[in-house]
């Protein structure tokens, strides 16, 4: 596998990579024979957020790295030509669109899928992209944190990233004491200018008294072009996996390494309690789905 050496620079952000091979264990049954990726908060697949996101930064090449029992995905992201030709026969014209909308664009987004046939980490997710990134930094989304907000997390991030040059960019919240064993932790330096924290290092999961502060890396990193380099022959880190932060970390002296504190809400869409929340505060903001919500009464059944 090849490992592009790229330089820090100004360059265009014009990849994205979604690690995709998750087998959502947390929503078995439901995910037995459909993606975690694929289930709706409402009405909307979380991937679909995912690649609206990317789009709306400019991202003009997305990689999906998917699992060979996921095929599902792959049949989402790309057009159905025979669907929206049989919804459009039926008088469906408005929901064709959608679909039509939503799928990748040939003619102006290129994709590639690869596979991760075993759980090797978020890490080795990134690096079995390297032979099909764009020249440049890439960016990296994980679909289990949808990130909304007036403008989109990846595109904040972009537009501060190609303006100053900080080497790797991750996407941090603060987090309570309690939580932070949960997250990779950013090592900061200094105080924060605007949005953005210098830092000298990230650590993951660390125990709640040992942890260098509380900003919290979630699912959105802009990545200098070495972080394949350091990637590759990196040896498993924490459970075993090769660990994307330990990259980071590795990289950090080298082409530096800042935090970006994103303006939008994030959802935890990787745990049950973090999809509902997604799904109320969405349908929240459609007005049809008012009268609903405030006569939302429990089930008339146990508590499990």
């Amino acid at each position: 596998m090849s490992t592009p050496d790229m330089k820090t620079s100004k360059s265009k952000v014009r990849t994205a990579i979604f690690p995709v091979a998750g087998l959502g264990t947390r929503f078995l049954p439901a995910t037995k024979a459909t993606p975690k990726e694929l289930l709706p908060v409402l009405d909307k697949p979380l991937l679909q957020f995912a690649i609206d996101e990317a789009r709306a930064a400019g991202i003009e090449r997305m990689i999906f790295v998917s699992h060979p029992s996921k095929s599902a995905i792959e049949r989402y992201v790309h057009q159905d030509l025979e669907l929206c030709a049989t919804l459009r026969e039926r008088g469906k014209t408005e929901i064709a669109d959608t679909l039509h909308e939503a799928a990748i664009d040939p003619e102006c987004e290129e994709v590639f899928f690869v596979m991760q046939p075993e759980p090797l980490g978020l890490g080795h997710a990134v690096l079995c992209a390297a032979d099909h990134v764009l020249p440049g930094p890439v960016a990296v989304i994980l679909p289990d944190d949808l990130i909304v907000g007036e403008k989109g997390c990846l595109s904040e991030m972009i537009e501060a990233y190609e303006t100053s040059e900080p080497g790797h960019m991750v996407a941090t919240m603060e987090v309570k004491r309690d939580e932070v064993s949960a997250y990779g932790v950013l090592v900061p330096e200094g105080e924060a200018e605007g949005q953005m924290l210098r830092a000298s290092g990230m650590v993951e999961k660390p125990e709640a008294d040992k942890a260098p502060s509380l900003q919290a890396v979630v699912g959105r990193y802009v990545l200098d072009g070495s972080i394949f380099a350091d990637l590759d022959g990196l040896p498993a880190g924490l459970g075993g996996e090769i660990q994307l932060t330990d990259a980071i970390a590795l990289g950090a002296e080298k082409v530096g390494l800042c935090g970006f504190r994103f303006s939008g809400a994030r959802f935890d869409c990787g745990s049950k309690a973090g999809m509902l929340r997604a799904t109320l505060a969405y349908a929240g903001t459609q007005k049809e789905y008012h009268p609903v919500l405030q006569e939302m009464q429990p089930l008339p059944i146990a508590a499990e």
